[in-house]
């Protein structure tokens, strides 16, 4: 059975404690974006990963996604008897282990991962003599941090340092891109196996996957949130001056909520209300779920919004579901006029490392422009955030982000062959039945190339 995290009772998490001895842990609650979206395919594809081989046996978890996996699989099989696929960590898990087969040590191999899989990874691992490690794509797509407990006498790897602070943990550094990290005795051991890479962060963390008390390159994601907002406003002053109240998206648009709020002076009206037992995520639900799990999960007090100009403060749309669904609950409540500020500009690609908006034909706006979109969800109007704005708010530069979702511009070689491929299709009126990176024409399209 599929469930939060936070039900597992104390109890019965002691007693798997008595029945694992050992000093290091690793675990993964993240669902896997490759293969089938079924409930028996998701719990087969849990994590860590185990791989075992002659010469060795080790444990990862990963993060990320890996790009046309069909040749890895048979690379793998070739040379494993046995070998089960069930999700992208099966590769990353067995890959290393070709490596030591083939003797290299744990520097070798993980260097044979960054040279030959194209993707996003981030990766935990356990070696059967007990070496911790973590390692980064050479890009540094997804969010890897280290930290220490108070006492010094555990260290800890973590996708975001909301966790370590959670547990007391103090947070050391974020891993470089293609950097693989070993925890010892003694503290972290880096090394630097891609020289002079180019960074390529999830702009999408900042927006939507990250949570607000995170922090990255020492601000928390909170604050970038409320910049965003401040950012919209002064983008669309006509707009704000035409409107009565702000009301957010709970709760990915609280944040920038606020930043509209400050930057433009409009109450900030409180009301639209999130279910807080309907647990599941709409962006990550089946397209003939989603519409009930939005109209359960967010409630509009309809009094606050009768007879006002409203805007609507959104993380991002993707599809268009969660926006066009909270707007017909305003109209039907007597908004007047309702007005959309997107934080993440208009996405108009696929991702292939790992968020799970991967055809263009799901894309609201990978065909249409903000006025299009408006009259699709049923806006007065649709305000995105600009690129440059948002990323002079993350404090990075164009050339330290993955913006590939909202320019089509991939770091990665295969990534970008693919979209280019996929997107004149699509142009075509070509029907999309698959993830782009399973479909038949892209399945095994060359190797990676740096």
């Amino acid at each position: 059975m599929l469930d939060l995290v936070p039900k597992i009772k104390t109890e019965s998490a002691n007693e798997w404690f008595e029945k694992l001895p050992g000093s290091i842990g690793i675990g993964n609650v993240r669902y896997t974006t490759s293969g089938k979206c079924d409930e028996s395919s998701i719990i087969q594809g849990t994590q860590p990963a185990v791989g075992v081989s002659v010469e060795m046996k080790l444990a990862v978890s990963f993060n990320g996604n890996i790009i046309s996996t069909e040749e890895l699989k048979k690379e793998m099989r070739d040379n494993f008897e046995g070998f089960v696929y069930n999700c992208d960590s099966d590769i990353v898990c067995y890959k290393l282990l070709l490596g030591f087969k083939q003797g290299k040590d744990l520097v070798g191999a993980v260097r044979d991962v960054m040279e030959s899989l194209d993707g996003a990874f981030s990766v935990i691992g356990v070696l059967d003599d007990g070496t911790f490690f973590a390692f980064k794509d050479p890009h540094g797509i997804k969010p890897l941090c280290t930290g220490h407990s108070l006492d010094r006498q555990t260290l800890a790897f973590s996708s975001e340092t909301v966790s370590l602070d959670m547990n007391s943990f103090e947070r050391d550094f974020e891993l470089c891109p293609g950097e693989l990290v070993i925890a010892t005795r003694e503290g972290f051991i880096r090394q630097q196996l891609v020289e002079k890479p180019r960074q390529a962060f999830c702009a999408f963390e900042y927006a939507y996957f990250a949570r607000p008390d995170s922090r990255f390159n020492s601000k928390y994601v909170y604050e970038i949130r409320e910049a965003f907002g401040k950012n919209i406003v002064y983008e669309n002053l006509d707009v704000v001056k035409e409107c009565d109240i702000i009301m957010s998206v709970p709760e990915t648009g609280d944040d920038p909520a606020m930043g509209v709020h400050e930057a433009s002076g409009l109450r900030w009206e409180r009301a639209s209300r999130r279910h807080r037992y309907v647990t599941e995520r709409a962006f990550i639900s089946l397209d003939n779920e989603r519409f009930s799990t939005i109209d359960k999960k967010i409630n509009i007090l309809g009094s606050k919004v009768a007879g006002k100009n409203v805007i609507i403060c959104e993380d991002s749309i993707v599809r268009g579901d969660t926006t066009k669904v909270i707007i017909n609950k305003l109209r039907r409540s007597g908004a007047k006029k309702v007005f959309v500020f997107s934080t993440f500009p208009r996405i108009i690609g696929p991702c292939f490392y790992g968020i799970d908006m991967s055809t263009y034909g799901e894309l609201v706006g990978a065909r249409n422009g903000p006025e299009e979109i408006a009259k699709i969800i049923g806006a007065d109007g649709v305000c995105y955030q600009s690129i440059d704005k948002l990323v002079e708010a993350t404090e990075q530069t164009c050339d330290q982000l993955c913006l590939a979702c909202v320019t089509g511009r991939y770091p990665t070689p295969l990534a970008q062959e693919m979209a280019n491929v996929s997107k004149e299709k699509f142009l075509k009126g070509h029907e999309e039945s698959k993830r782009v990176y399973e479909t038949e024409e892209n399945i095994g399209r060359g190797k990676k190339t740096n």
